[in-house]
């Protein structure tokens, strides 16, 4: 899982030494070509470790996104889009970093922000959305949700 302030916040570079496709921090100033090229030798051994998220070209991946918010989600997804197979929404993680900002299993709790996330990502991806749950308290309250998501377009 990567959340989507962290993937919204990367560029998609082609690495041609490891061809992969890496999305790595945005640089905040903008440089010369020859001060670019002069940072990245000093940096490669570094930089080449501090991609946010890399996959082989064509390699059939599914991204995993954590978030509480449509619009930051579809941001985020859009980045990685044209190189995953498919976008899985995080809907499981019980971990308190993502519970207490609402992502994770925390988004159990509001099924009106689920289908925003999940109708959004659906309604403007061209690749298909599935979604990562945890069994709620009854399997009523389990199937309810699994209906939502259904109703959501979610394979």
């Amino acid at each position: 899982e990567i959340v989507d302030h962290a993937i919204i916040a990367t560029e998609r570079v082609e690495n041609k030494e490891h061809q992969t496709v890496d999305f790595m921090p945005k640089t905040k100033v903008p440089l010369s070509a020859s001060k670019q090229r002069k940072r990245e030798k000093r940096r490669r051994g570094r930089r080449e470790n501090n991609a946010k998220f890399r996959t082989y070209s064509g390699e059939p991946v599914v991204f995993q996104i954590g978030t509480n918010d449509p619009v930051r989600a579809l941001r985020g997804a859009q980045v990685v889009e044209r190189d995953v197979c498919a976008i899985d929404v995080n809907m499981g993680c019980p971990k308190h970093f993502s519970v207490h900002a609402g992502m994770g299993a925390g988004l159990l709790s509001s099924p009106e922000t689920i289908a925003d996330i999940l109708k959004t990502l659906v309604r403007n991806l061209s690749v298909p959305v599935t979604c990562k749950i945890r069994l709620k308290d009854s399997d009523e309250a389990t199937l309810d949700l699994v209906r939502l998501i259904e109703s959501c377009g979610v394979q």
